[in-house]
């Protein structure tokens, strides 16, 4: 793409085979190697790049030690290796950063030396089969300072822009290719059904056909085939499955739900990323009605694996199968369950010597077989030919320099326009005029950590100036023509009566899992509060714009406020946010989430009858004109409207699938009914509409809430069934 770095090797080539011997005569340093291998030919099958990978694969199976396959199976933080040379003793197959893993100095420079001296100790074996290193890139090389910060989901999802979001996965690989790191702990394709949880933003929306649009991002990723590509990064769906429905939005909670509704909801996502070829699952920490997803053989092997077809390798999350009994520390029996369940790689990540012990332990006593084990080895092995690691280890630094590129910071700042949701504009306040008189407030206006959000060099992230970018302040003061005539302070201290407008930036500070969980309330702090009070107080018109991981609880204090726009998390490219507030782009954003009158109404989504402050899709733009009508004097058809049926997913004996009713009439459509040929099948769960069934033929009715339709506008129902899938005829009438 125009966008995109010039393609180049994405590690230079050096022959695993030959790794060890080879470096420890050159004594390879960090600089850049030469772009060319040397020509050397392959000592071993395994070392052939020229065999099929399962071949290799095979070959080097045949040649590993139990020691070497149960390495294989573990992954370890960096910063627990000690000493270094345990990562080559132990036959360790993976590393990872956890998020406040870091470097020092923190740049791309010194990530990549890391990753660098961490595989040439691999590589130092006697097999030289090298690791690969995972880390959380989920709105970019977020662990990077100076790294291109995108987006949270939550924005992306707003934007319902998946050629965006691919391209966006691409920047992303090609930033983490110039740190030498292979493997991104990313997409989250959660379903986000209470907004209390603490990982909201994570999700690209509450309605699992949202997220399975937003799979492109492993095509992003990997490329259209895993290593092909020379920037090449392994993709994870995660977290599988059902982590977004936990009752109450508790991290960490229980999904109480049928499986036909955990499938309707969680599951095409997933299904949608196994169809893209991702290349490793990680599961939740979650449970399905009380059994945790590490321990769920039938979700992990017989759904996961089986009937979806997935071939990568499935992690765990961190220390997750350490949790498996409640306690602190490993036991033999958590990892049994965990790696019987179908658990391929597990994330320690600290105490690797007690965890190999145990898992030795388990296999020697057979109740962990040697197949499982060779399973699981094939499937990580597989990836990590594929990847290229054996023939391209080391990092390639034509990429290093293209970390935080303008080219991807662009990028990142159409993502940023295309994500703004405008949610009310009383008297079309917006756009702004670029000559106005202008007085900026709020904790969020100058602060990068805010706008950031969790995960952004750093676990949790942190309000201040974590990394490089533009704040939405500076955003503001650039698209302006006098930047003179914009006052900035934090509080709303000094505004009189003289400015056309006020510009308040409120809502969250940083947050991650856990400590994001908002279970007794969901509105403004104190300080959001004052400032909005010292503005209104002013007399001048207010404009609210909202940096937030989620909908917020803002009902009482809409009526002071003559426009909204929710910006949520939006990264290091706070231009973006101005682009938008200026007009130099109207907004487009779409609501992903139903965003509640209170907190008391949580967990509210599209279609369960709860009456919103604003409904899922609600979005406004400016100067909207309707569509010039081809035909000035059409015929009334008031009552007109088509169904359009569409499967979103499908399982051995079942299916899901989802009715979109569009009124195509000239007026307005007080209802609706649909009716198809079941052909065979039985429906066994819908939501937004009320079912009857009469000699094979099913019939379905809007609900209280849906039954409304303006002319153009459209609205859907989902149902799950069981027998064979197809697309049948539908026929829909409206009253």
């Amino acid at each position: 793409m125009s966008q995109s770095l010039a393609p180049a090797p994405r590690r230079p080539a050096v022959v695993a085979a030959l790794c060890a011997a080879t470096l420890a005569v050159t004594g390879l340093t960090g600089a850049a190697p030469p772009a060319e291998p040397v020509p050397r030919a392959a000592a071993l099958p395994y070392q052939d790049p020229s065999l099929p990978v399962a071949d290799r694969v095979g070959d080097l199976l045949s040649r590993m030690t139990l020691d070497d396959k149960l390495g294989q199976m573990t992954q370890i933080e960096k910063d627990s290796l000690v000493p270094r040379s345990d990562l080559a003793t132990h036959r360790i197959g993976s590393v990872l950063s956890g998020g406040d893993s870091t470097v020092s100095p923190n740049n791309a420079q010194t990530w990549a030396d890391t990753y660098d001296s961490l595989q040439r100790t691999a590589l130092g074996t006697p097999l030289g089969i090298p690791v690969i290193y995972g880390i959380d890139a989920v709105h970019g090389h977020n662990a990077v300072r100076g790294a291109t910060i995108f987006p949270h989901n939550i924005g992306l999802g707003a934007t319902r822009d998946p050629a965006l979001v691919q391209r966006i996965g691409r920047a992303v690989a090609e930033e983490m290719a110039g740190t030498g790191i292979d493997w991104d702990f990313a997409p989250c394709l959660c379903v986000a059904r209470d907004d209390r949880w603490g990982r909201t933003y994570e999700s690209f929306g509450e309605k699992p056909e949202l997220p399975t649009s937003m799979a492109t991002f492993v095509t992003g990723l990997q490329g259209p085939t895993l290593g092909a590509d020379p920037a090449s990064v392994l993709a994870t769906a995660k977290h599988y499955i059902g982590d977004g429905g936990t009752t109450g939005g508790v991290d960490q909670g229980n999904t109480q739900l049928t499986e036909a509704e955990l499938r309707a909801l969680h599951l095409p996502p997933f299904q949608e990323a196994v169809r893209r070829g991702v290349g490793s699952v990680m599961l939740s920490y979650s449970s399905w009605n009380g059994v945790r997803s590490h321990a769920h053989k039938y979700l992990v092997t017989d759904v996961l694996k089986g009937e979806l077809g997935f071939t990568g390798f499935v992690v765990s999350d961190w220390a997750a199968v350490d949790q498996l009994d409640g306690q602190s520390g490993f036991t033999g029996a958590e990892i049994t369950t965990a790696v019987n369940a179908g658990v391929d790689m597990v994330m320690v990540p600290y105490d690797y010597k007690k965890f190999l012990t145990l898992l030795r332990g388990e296999v020697s006593a057979g109740r962990i077989s040697q197949a499982r084990v060779d399973d699981a080895n094939r499937r990580i092995l597989t990836r990590k030919f594929q990847l290229g690691l054996f023939e391209r280890p080391l990092t390639d630094r034509s990429y290093t320099s293209g970390v935080g590129s303008a080219a991807h910071r662009a990028i990142a700042r159409e993502a940023v326009r295309e994500s703004q949701v405008l949610l009310k504009n009383d008297g079309g306040i917006l756009p702004l005029a670029k000559g106005a008189k202008l007085f900026v407030a709020g904790k969020s206006a100058d602060d990068i950590g805010n706008q950031s959000g969790g995960w952004t060099v750093g676990w949790q992230g942190r309000s201040g100036p974590v990394t490089e970018g533009t704040t939405v302040l500076q955003g503001i003061r650039a698209a302006v023509t006098d930047p003179a005539r914009i006052t900035h302070d934090r509080y709303g201290n000094g505004i009189d009566g003289s400015y056309t407008a006020a510009v308040a930036v409120v809502g969250e500070t940083p947050y991650a899992e856990g400590r994001g969980d908002r279970p007794n309330g969901m509105g403004l702090d104190q300080e959001d509060l004052s400032t909005l009070a010292r503005l209104k107080a002013s007399g001048v018109p207010v404009v609210v714009v909202l940096v937030s991981g989620r909908p917020l609880d803002i009902a009482a204090q809409l009526p002071d406020w003559k426009a909204l726009l929710a910006a949520w998390l939006p990264g290091t490219e706070g231009n973006g946010v101005s682009d938008v507030l200026f007009g130099d782009h109207a907004p487009t954003g779409k609501l992903p989430m139903t965003w509640m009158r209170s907190a008391s109404q949580q967990p509210i989504n599209d279609g369960d009858g709860k009456s919103p402050l604003f409904p899922y899709g609600h979005g406004l733009t400016y100067g909207a004109t309707p569509d010039p009508d081809p035909d000035p004097d059409p015929e009334p058809t008031p009552s007109a409207c088509t169904a359009q049926f569409r499967t979103i997913a499908s399982w051995s004996g079942g299916y899901q699938a989802e009715v979109t009713v569009k009124n195509t009439g000239t007026g307005p459509l007080t209802g609706w009914n649909v009716a198809w040929d079941l052909g065979g099948s039985t429906v066994s769960s819908l939501w937004n509409g009320s079912l009857t069934v009469s000699a094979g033929r099913a019939t379905v009715r809007n609900t209280a809430h849906n039954g409304a339709l303006s002319p153009g506008a459209t609205t859907a129902f989902g149902f799950t069934a069981n027998g064979p899938t197809g697309t049948p005829a539908t026929q829909c009438a409206g009253s």
